[in-house]
């Protein structure tokens, strides 16, 4: 029963998701009579599925964030291989797709290693010996690309260039703001972490002691920032894609970032009266 339960939420999160393709992809250009957004629908879930079949085999979840920044470099790069068919890249496309890629390269790096450091990634310890389960979150990270990057990708495909204006360079004053504050919250805690002593102690320090999820922050900071450059291009149910810094937003608090990390944290430290004082901080 319970595997029939996962087959048909992973049924679902790809219907829900090729369903907000077909609504955001107004006015894309075509590719063999489909629309480049619904080609990249495809192609993001199929590398999904296919990295799904060798992690079960060997019952790994080392390349599984890996495989998620792989997935949106890819996908960014068939998009803007495909718009230059039809006419010259406009700068705007060019920086948007930049960005996401050197964000993917730094953040898949990132937590690759971090999870051969450690070994394993404790959120599969059970996840991954079910092969409906373990194929449900595979299929949730195809969701999780393709929706984080819509505006991006909507905007890449629109066929007509739309000039640099003040709203792009106030995006990507967002985006640079929420990559280097990601970039230091998760330096500053590898390098708490990389310290004996603070083996089983919740960091404070740094950005951590403003904020309990600086990394989190950044990362719903800049996908907002990459939505906010591409809405210039954005026509009628284009606009639907402004979904994607919200859905970051839900993502990480309510699935797989605050909540799981705030669990685990009450349960080694919930009992200390300095943690209590530390939950007083924001949320993110």
């Amino acid at each position: 029963m319970k595997h029939l339960t996962n087959l048909a939420i992973a049924a679902g999160v790809f219907i829900f998701t090729k369903l907000y393709a077909d609504a955001i992809s107004f006015n894309s250009i075509e590719l063999s009579g489909v629309n480049l957004v619904g080609h990249l629908l495809v192609l993001i879930f199929v590398i999904q599925w296919i990295a799904y079949i060798p992690a079960f085999i060997f019952k790994t979840e080392k390349f599984y964030d890996l495989t998620g920044s792989l997935t949106y470099i890819a996908a960014i790069l068939f998009a803007l291989y495909s718009t230059n068919n039809f006419e010259s890249l406009d700068p705007r496309s060019l920086i948007i797709g930049a960005a996401i890629i050197i964000w993917a390269i730094r953040l898949g790096s990132f937590l690759f290693m971090r999870v051969r450091k450690d070994k394993k990634d404790g959120r599969f310890d059970t996840i991954k010996t079910s092969f409906s389960q373990f194929f449900m979150t595979w299929t949730l990270q195809g969701m999780w690309v393709f929706v984080c990057s819509s505006a991006a990708l909507v905007a890449i495909a629109n066929p007509i260039a739309v000039p640099i204006d003040i709203v792009f360079v106030i995006g990507l004053a967002l985006f640079i703001l929420g990559f280097v504050v990601e970039i230091i919250a998760d330096n500053q805690k590898s390098a708490f972490r990389s310290i004996p002593e603070n083996k089983d102690v919740f960091i404070n320090e740094g950005l951590w002691a403003r904020s309990r999820h600086p990394n989190y922050f950044g990362e719903i900071t800049l996908w907002t920032g990459i939505t906010v450059m591409g809405i210039s291009t954005f026509e009628g149910m284009n606009y639907l894609a402004l979904f994607s810094p919200i859905f970051s937003y839900l993502l990480l608090n309510y699935v797989s970032g605050v909540r799981m990390v705030e669990y685990r944290g009450n349960k080694k430290w919930g009992h200390l009266d300095d943690y209590k004082a530390y939950l007083s901080l924001i949320h993110i």
